[in-house]
């Protein structure tokens, strides 16, 4: 198939009354997305860029929902961007696409699931974009596949984590790619178990001394209504061994009897799920969601963190409109769940908290405070322009290696409960924000 060279790009500055949150942001043009759902857009896609050596790589849907990838030297405003041979159901925004570049330079991906047989392939040689025939991994436990995710270890090897089971029913499964043997292993089949009477909405981050960090909350039923609590775990070889924040390790599958709650939280506080978190060099973790508190009708985003000691909870926002959460499939938020990275300065841990809020026009925005354990944040605007249904993914290994925030933006829309809306194509950007 033909391959187009697109680049345009949109420069302006972000003005700070008080501490530099961003000296300057560039939107990067890629190509047109699919915008009639939040499919390319959804905050557990997890993984929409990725950057090996010098080259970034990126994926979405176009607007016929053929999968296209799309690559470019790091700094360039130019894309290479080839649409492949695989579409897919763009009507449910959980069928996203997770893409991620393994440690000698081969492209992963994984799209197209919502309690569907897997469908993973990875590019045909290093750096190209055209991709394999569909393959298994292990070929065990794939035929009920939803929210795919790829992470990359220290060595080069990965992890991919998916559900398998339904909306109150499921288990998180893991699995490892070998950068050595180019095979895959089963890590864990069943790393929290719901037990057949609930399923764990996790977010996973891998730090930079290798471990690998998960927190959760537990839903009862489809109903997003009855998601509850946060509990927490970590492995520091590589998904083998479990352990909680004090050292205890675990006796897996983690249940909800044996789990560590790290933040009581009861159903009916439009507690959100699948949202984000990372860690300081101490491998310390922080957390970002958002729930409301009950006495009060207004959802606030939040932030949970360990300080080696103990669990903290602040609140970031300062939100004044409430709405719920109650009902299933993917709903019409008025804010998107956060995506959260933190950078050291001196003694001081910077934070930028990523989201978007009807009460700022739906525009991508960014609290952010010198000093994440003060807990005074300032809150910019990324964009001039509305991206209705979008919520952040961003190039976690760009992030990592060179502490460059590259966003994946683009307008998209989202129906309740899975209905489509008339929004025609939208152009697919990356934003390039100078911190």
């Amino acid at each position: 198939m033909k391959r187009l060279l697109l680049g345009a790009c949109l420069s302006f500055s972000l003005l700070s009354p008080a501490y530099s949150s961003a000296k300057s942001v560039k939107l990067i043009e890629v190509g047109k997305g699919y915008s009639k759902t939040s499919v390319n857009t959804t905050i557990f896609r997890n993984s929409s860029l990725t950057t090996f050596k010098n080259s970034q790589y990126i994926a979405y849907y176009d607007e016929d929902s053929y999968l296209v990838v799309g690559k470019r030297k790091i700094g360039d405003d130019k894309w290479e961007i080839k649409r492949s041979q695989y579409k897919g159901n763009c009507k449910d925004a959980h069928n996203v696409i997770s893409i991620m570049a393994d440690g000698k330079g081969y492209i992963h991906l994984s799209f197209d699931h919502h309690g569907h047989p897997l469908r993973y392939c990875k590019s045909v040689e290093p750096g190209s974009l055209d991709l394999s025939e569909m393959m298994p991994m292990t070929g065990d436990d794939e035929g009920h596949v939803t929210y795919p995710e790829f992470y990359r270890l220290a060595d080069g090897s990965l992890l991919f984590a998916y559900r398998s089971g339904g909306s109150g029913r499921g288990n998180l499964v893991m699995n490892r790619f070998d950068i050595s043997t180019s095979k895959w292993e089963r890590v864990q089949d069943k790393l929290v178990d719901g037990e057949g009477q609930r399923n764990a909405y996790w977010q996973l981050y891998v730090d930079g001394k290798g471990t690998i960090h998960i927190s959760w909350v537990w839903r009862e039923t489809p109903d997003v209504a009855t998601n509850h609590d946060l509990c927490y775990a970590k492995s520091e070889d590589g998904g083998k061994t479990w352990k909680k924040s004090n050292g205890d390790v675990y006796q897996l599958p983690i249940t909800a009897t044996n789990a560590e709650y790290v933040w009581h939280i009861p159903q009916n506080s439009e507690l959100i799920n699948q949202t984000s978190m990372t860690a300081d060099k101490n491998g310390n973790p922080y957390i970002a969601t958002y729930w409301r508190d009950q006495s009060c009708t207004i959802p606030q985003y939040r932030l949970v963190w360990f300080d080696g000691k103990e669990w903290h909870q602040d609140q970031v926002s300062q939100r004044t409109q409430p709405f719920s959460l109650s009902g299933g499939g993917t709903k019409m938020i008025p804010i998107a769940r956060p995506r959260l990275v933190v950078k050291p300065k001196g003694k001081k841990l910077q934070a930028y908290y990523i989201f978007r809020d009807a009460e700022r026009d739906s525009k991508v925005s960014m609290y952010y405070t010198s000093d994440i354990k003060k807990g005074v944040w300032n809150v910019k605007d990324i964009t001039d322009f509305s991206v209705d249904a979008w919520e952040p993914s961003l190039d976690s290994d760009l992030w990592n290696s060179k502490s460059k925030l590259n966003i994946f933006v683009q307008k998209s829309s989202q129906g309740d409960g899975e209905r489509t809306t008339d929004l025609e194509s939208q152009m697919v950007y990356v934003a390039e924000v100078e911190l």
